[in-house]
């Protein structure tokens, strides 16, 4: 069991399978259910970094380029969350005929559908982002329930650029600033970039509260 969490350790997984690796895993993550066991955040992040001069201290030596890095992991966020969305519009429901499944099932179904009414299909896919598994079951999803084909291609893409570069462009200045020193900054930084990418969540979830507290 170590074993495989240490393989799946962002840094283990762009020092093994480099610039490539990294695209294929972001499109696994959005776009299969397998890639619920990938760190997302974590791994745009440190491919940030990877791309910076401080690379030679964060990935053993492996440098990324960052346009390639910049264009690419939208390009593979955008098609596997599409991948994801085709398999639910075509094979979706069949899983969710089956009464024991554990990962679909109708009230998985009707709490997005619920979600995607509360936020809108845009602002969903934007929180969906920043939330592991969330953001590989999403997909699916929207496409099971009906969202138009249009619509989510729309507000993918412009939610994967918005992530994924955001915070590849977070790691990459951020190994330029404290490249000298990196050792130093390094855990302190990915945890703060960590909490970052999550307060969109935290914002939304402070804000129902205070909603439900007023009405109460």
């Amino acid at each position: 069991m170590d074993s495989l969490i240490n393989s799946l350790h962002p840094e283990t997984l762009i020092s093994s399978f480099g610039f490539i690796g990294v695209l294929l895993i972001l499109f696994t993550e959005t776009g299969l259910l397998v890639g619920m066991l990938f760190p997302g955040d974590s791994l745009l992040f440190l491919a940030g970094l990877g791309a910076s001069g401080a690379a030679s201290q964060a990935l053993n030596g492996v440098q990324l380029p960052i346009i390639g890095l910049l264009i690419g992991a939208p390009i593979a966020v955008i098609t596997g969350s599409q991948t994801g969305y085709f398999i639910g519009h075509k094979y979706g429901k069949k899983l969710f005929d089956r009464p024991n499944s554990r990962i679909f099932n109708q009230a998985k179904v009707e709490a997005t559908q619920k979600w995607l009414t509360r936020y809108g299909i845009g602002k969903a896919l934007f929180l969906a982002r920043f939330t592991p598994f969330v953001r590989t079951l999403i997909n699916p999803m929207c496409g099971i329930i009906g969202i138009p084909p249009k619509t989510f291609f729309i507000w993918n893409s412009i939610s994967a650029i918005i992530w994924a570069d955001g915070i590849i462009l977070a790691g990459y200045f951020l190994g330029e600033s404290v490249k000298d020193s990196l050792d130093t900054y390094l855990l302190p930084i990915t945890l703060l970039v960590l909490l970052i990418t999550t307060l969109p969540v935290i914002f939304e979830l402070f804000r129902e509260w205070r909603t439900k507290k007023d009405w109460s």
